[in-house]
């Protein structure tokens, strides 16, 4: 007879045997968490495991990623696409069943996760989400968006600093589809964490304005479906189920050890846990019983044709709505997006004022604003000076989710992960945004958004020197080349309106990764363009300046030292000289054309080159070569205003005038 016991045993024998033929792995949590998983996936999770993309599905995040095996088990005897080879083959290359949970390899999985606590944030941007969408689209009688976030979360991601940003802040939004379940097992790497982790978490959770529910027996199944109960029926505050697990369940004499947590039991303990749990099995046989019982692909399919149903009494009372919601759900750009943008290029092309690039993205945002309803904007704690509140932004921290911005407080990786979540949801396209310099406290959220190729704009404002005053801690030096350095990744850096109107552009229809997009505070140049180079701003890197015939120099320049490069290249003109000026917005699409693009903005018979950027320069030796060189900041600034700043450090039209002769010599 099948019981829950030997539901969630199927979890422990799958997560112990696929780690031991690995020989790589994590055992513990999936064992631990068995129970809790079982209850979960057979009682509570709303999905559908033929259709793993059914928008109105539960989403499930394993936050604690190195418990990868959990997930895994539980979608394969679910039913999910997910065969007894690809459990074989985990942690092996291109399989299905990587060593942390890898959105886009396998069918159920929601999001990438294993560097702890961005699990936890994820879920909140979902929840969201979720929240967001259902204000702006349920009608009476009409839930067409309604569904849970469930999260699985570890010691070690309430160890980490972002699971307190973003924990906070749930509460305060008072997101009640956000359901954790906290596996207290008392152990992580080192040991038992009493020697460095002593929260108490009920507490901690309770003055974040969370609904807790404590001491939870997380092996009865009883008790933690009686927790679930409670936690779904909150609907005002995110829930928190504090469950008292053994990390390692079943194994005999490794269970509530750090010894199962990060290794394979060894076949002697895999033997021995068999034994004791009275699994008769070999290594990756389950009986056709416990699959049955744990088979969700009929249940599934009634649930989302059910909501089916639902969805076409929708569209036929609120069909403008739901064409608007289908559209989103699918991910495309409204009607005339691209010619409504390119007329806006065209408007401001020649009439935009000098200015910031920060107030020329504002600028963008005003125009392509009003055709992106699915736009939602934030800044932490930076909305002033970032300007990414425009004029048709409404802001959500009232309580009225209607509204299409959040101010995230003085929390940078908290809301980039929160973005990765919100992308991953779908139906929204986030943007959020803080100073350049504190790009480094959000960096692996922007890493795990290009890992997993997501739609996510990063805004980031005051990006060198001539932020000023501030001085070093906020004058970023190292920010940009370094952000280029993260393989998928856009960078952006425009020298005027109408490259910053571009660059925003390509960031919303870059479907297959992130995009950073920097701005300056300090005022820029407005540059003269025709059509073609306007076009050619698409390429990230096009001929500004050009010369007729021989050239006998080229200026590479992105952002405000663009303008400086022009002003250098009219003097030189003046001595006779033939100089070329390449503005390179985004250096990752100049790289991506072809060959022959590349050749006509960069000739390689012109060996004559100089790149200007004030930041580390060693990124623009690739393009200059071994005959050319930079001028960039290669040292830490000083606190002066931010013209003084450019003058005492070189980044002026006489520097680059004279550098360039220097070359020519």
């Amino acid at each position: 007879m099948t019981t829950r016991k030997s539901k969630a045993d199927a979890i422990r024998v799958l997560a112990m045997d696929a780690v031991q033929q690995a020989n790589s792995g994590h055992p513990g949590a999936p064992m631990g968490m068995a129970d809790i998983a079982e209850v979960l996936f057979n009682d509570y999770l709303q999905h559908s495991p033929t259709n793993p993309n059914w928008f109105n599905r539960d989403r499930f995040v394993m936050s604690n990623g190195h418990g990868s095996m959990l997930p895994y088990a539980a979608l394969h005897l679910s039913g999910y696409d997910i065969s007894m080879d690809d459990i074989k083959n985990f942690r092996q290359l291109h399989s299905k069943t990587p060593g942390h949970p890898e959105y886009g390899y396998t069918p159920g999985i929601e999001t990438t996760t294993g560097p702890l606590g961005q699990g936890i944030a994820n879920a909140v941007g979902m929840a969201l989400s979720e929240k967001l969408l259902a204000t702006q689209f349920n009608e009476d009688n009409h839930n067409i968006v309604d569904h849970h976030t469930y999260v699985f979360l570890g010691d070690g991601c309430l160890m980490e600093g972002i699971s307190h940003e973003v924990c906070s802040l749930a509460g305060t939004l008072k997101l009640g589809k956000l359901i954790a379940i906290y596996d207290d097992n008392n152990i992580s790497i080192d040991g038992p964490v009493d020697g460095w982790f002593t929260d108490d978490t009920p507490q901690r959770f309770e003055s974040y304005g969370w609904h807790v529910i404590s001491d939870v027996d997380g092996h009865n199944a009883d008790a933690v479906s009686k927790a679930i109960q409670a936690a779904k029926a909150e609907t005002e505050r995110p829930s928190i189920i504090c469950a008292k697990t053994d990390i390692g369940s079943g194994a005999p004499n490794m269970a509530g050890s750090d010894a199962c947590h990060g290794a394979p039991l060894g076949a002697e303990e895999v033997a021995a846990t068999r034994a004791h749990l009275g699994w008769q099995n070999p290594a990756f046989e389950i009986p056709q019983d416990i699959y049955d019982a744990w088979d969700a692909t009929t249940a599934g399919q009634a649930l989302e044709s059910e909501w089916q149903q639902s969805w076409r009494n929708y569209q036929t009372s609120y069909p403008e709505k739901a064409a608007e919601l289908d559209r989103r759900i699918q991910g495309k750009l409204p009607e005339g997006w691209q010619q409504k943008v390119s007329d806006y290029i065209r408007e401001i092309a020649d009439k935009a004022p000098r200015d910031a690039t920060r107030k020329a993205s504002k600028m963008a945002l005003e125009g392509i604003g009003p055709l992106l309803p699915e736009f939602f904007g934030g800044s932490a704690d930076l909305t002033p000076s970032n300007n990414t509140f425009w004029s048709g932004s409404t802001s959500i921290n009232d309580g009225d989710f209607s509204g299409n911005y959040l101010s995230y407080g003085v929390r940078e990786f908290g809301m980039s992960a929160i973005m990765n979540g919100m992308s991953l949801h779908g139906g929204i396209i986030p943007y959020g945004a803080t100073f350049l310099m504190f790009s480094d406290y959000a960096r692996n959220a922007l890493r795990m958004a290009a890992l997993m190729k997501i739609r996510n704009i990063f805004v980031f404002t005051h990006d060198s020197i001539g932020v000023g005053e501030d001085g070093p801690t906020h004058q970023p030096v190292e920010q940009v080349p370094s952000l280029r350095l993260i393989p998928n990744m856009h960078v952006w850096r425009p020298c005027d309106a109408v490259e910053s109107v571009v660059a925003w552009q390509n960031a919303v229809e870059r479907t297959d990764g992130p995009t950073c997009l920097t701005f300056t505070r300090q005022t820029v140049d407005h540059q003269h363009r025709n059509q073609t180079q306007i076009d050619n701003i698409h390429k990230g890197g096009y001929v500004l300046r050009d010369c007729d015939g021989w050239i006998d120099a080229i200026i590479i320049a992105t952002g405000s030292e663009v303008g400086i490069a022009m002003q250098a290249a009219d003097e030189l003109s003046g001595k006779g000289l033939a100089i070329r000026v390449v503005s390179m917005p985004c250096a990752e699409l100049f790289a991506a054309q072809d060959a022959e693009y590349q050749e006509s903005v960069l000739p390689a018979a012109v060996e004559k080159r100089l790149a200007v950027e004030a930041a580390q320069g060693d990124f623009w030796y690739k393009y200059v070569g071994l005959k050319g060189t930079v001028i960039g900041q290669d040292t830490f600034g000083e606190s002066a205003p931010g013209g003084v700043l450019f003058e005492h450090f070189g980044f002026t039209k006489d520097k680059v005038r004279d550098t360039v002769l220097e070359l020519l010599k």
